[in-house]
């Protein structure tokens, strides 16, 4: 099977493929790279240097512990739990509490909305976003990860239930206090919904 017929198949059936033929494995690294890379960026307020380090750490100990994993469960959940883990030890180790949960550069998911809209609006909406971003920033590490697992990476109650390693009624309850925390400190940011 060539590289160019993996992209036609599912996380687990790459993950099948590299197990007996390693270059297989860079399917997974081009489907997970910039997507983790947005993710550890998020979680903490970290140079590139530093995203590229822990990076790497992710994608060496999901390509050792390949054997191990469960072909049942769903490799993104996996994958991201391994990415949280070493973000989190990264950053203990550093000792450094993020400020921001993405660079001010990062704002291009805005650009389907500001596409129609005037300068002002514009403005107005970058402004609410640097304040987004720093009312994240300020919120205690286990808010701000369930906030971003959820709304920036999109996962479900399941997916992040797997990456953290809570059950779901936990996530369902750590989801709701880190949204009315999240409201709190953005009224008093001055942010308005």
């Amino acid at each position: 099977m060539e590289v160019s017929d993996l992209g036609q198949k599912t996380d687990e059936q790459v993950v099948a493929e590299s197990l007996q033929k390693p270059q297989a494995y860079a399917e997974l690294v081009l489907r997970y790279g910039e997507k983790l890379r947005r993710y550890i960026r998020r979680l903490g307020n970290l140079g590139p240097e530093d995203v590229n380090d822990i990076l790497q750490n992710i994608f060496i100990k999901v390509y050792v512990n390949l054997n191990g994993f469960d072909r049942n469960l769903k490799f993104s959940s996996w994958i991201y739990r391994i990415a949280h883990n070493e973000t989190v030890s990264f950053l203990r180790q550093k000792s450094s509490r993020p400020k921001l949960v993405y660079p001010q550069d990062e704002f291009d998911y805005f650009d389907t909305f500001i596409s129609d809209l005037d300068l002002q609006k514009e403005a107005q909406m970058v402004f609410d976003s640097q304040k987004i971003a720093q009312v994240l920033g300020g919120l205690e590490r286990e808010y701000r990860e369930i906030l971003v697992l959820k709304y920036f990476e999109q996962k479900d109650y399941a997916e992040i239930s797997d990456i953290l390693q809570k059950p779901m009624g936990s996530v369902a309850s750590q989801l709701s206090r880190a949204k009315e925390k999240f409201r709190i400190q953005a009224r008093q940011s001055g942010i308005k919904f």
